[in-house]
């Protein structure tokens, strides 16, 4: 998969996208990542990407011109950053995927659809993502036109969409096959089949009085199993009931949730 962003601090995913999983991913061959300078797309000497708001108000907005050039450019419908070179100094990389697939291109904000598990497995399956992501008041409303998806996080303000996008990119990025570690890890993970996941579990067997459940000692997988699946109803209709409404379940499930009484 190909994914770019496109912002005004691209050297803030130095460290998420360079450690752990998502490292991983690219030397695998798996992910090939690009964070783009939204400046490098500005013609002015202070490479301006805000300005005052129309009206008035506090704070600043992102303009909407150097967003078209820059996603028209790395969606190689246009060529500014080729032909306009001279007219400014530019600092980043030029557009690496112009030539390939299409991209999906992902805006970050408020009115956008709740980010959850389907919508990353969604976007799992797409070629290209290409996130844009605004900074200080928002953006300008015009540039919104580009956009194929809008996502919001939740009902709370970021100082950023590059931090948005981090949280987008990582649990798409589990999705794809042969990222985790572990065959069909996601798989099992919570809201993969509508529910939490059950508590987990490592050595020591006993620690300051508190023991690891004895189905999971037993060597037996059946049981191992059925534990695992009782632990992931409980936990979801104590801490979110309302999964359940949406969740597959089975006669047997809908049986144990019966003999639960929590209130």
């Amino acid at each position: 998969m190909i994914v770019e962003t496109l912002s005004t601090f691209p050297e803030m995913y130095g460290s998420v996208m360079g450690s752990s999983m998502m490292k991983r991913a690219q030397e695998k061959g798996i992910l090939d990542f690009t964070a783009y300078d939204l400046r490098d797309w500005t013609y002015d000497r202070h490479r301006t990407t805000d300005d005052d708001p129309y009206g008035g108000g506090n704070g600043l907005v992102m303009k909407c011109e150097p967003i078209f050039q820059a996603v028209e450019d790395l969606s190689g419908i246009t060529r500014h950053y080729f032909e306009d070179e001279p007219a400014c100094p530019r600092t980043g990389s030029a557009p690496r995927h112009a030539d390939g697939p299409r991209p999906t291109v992902v805006f970050l904000a408020p009115q956008g659809v709740p980010f959850d598990d389907a919508q990353a497995t969604r976007l799992a399956q797409c070629e290209r993502l290409l996130f844009v992501c605004g900074h200080y008041e928002g953006i300008d409303e015009r540039a919104y036109q580009l956009a194929d998806e809008v996502i919001s996080l939740g009902d709370y303000v970021l100082t950023s969409g590059e931090l948005a996008s981090m949280v987008v990119i990582d649990a798409v990025v589990r999705k794809i096959p042969g990222v985790l570690g572990a065959e069909g890890g996601a798989e099992t993970e919570s809201f993969a089949d509508g529910l939490l996941e059950y508590p987990q579990y490592t050595r020591p067997a006993a620690f300051r009085g508190m023991e690891v459940p004895a189905p999971l000692t037993s060597g037996n997988h059946g049981l191992v199993d059925q534990w695992r699946r009782q632990q992931s109803l409980e936990r979801t209709a104590r801490f979110r009931p309302d999964l359940l409404e949406a969740a597959p379940l089975s006669d047997a499930d809908r049986a144990f949730l019966k003999t639960l009484n929590l209130g």
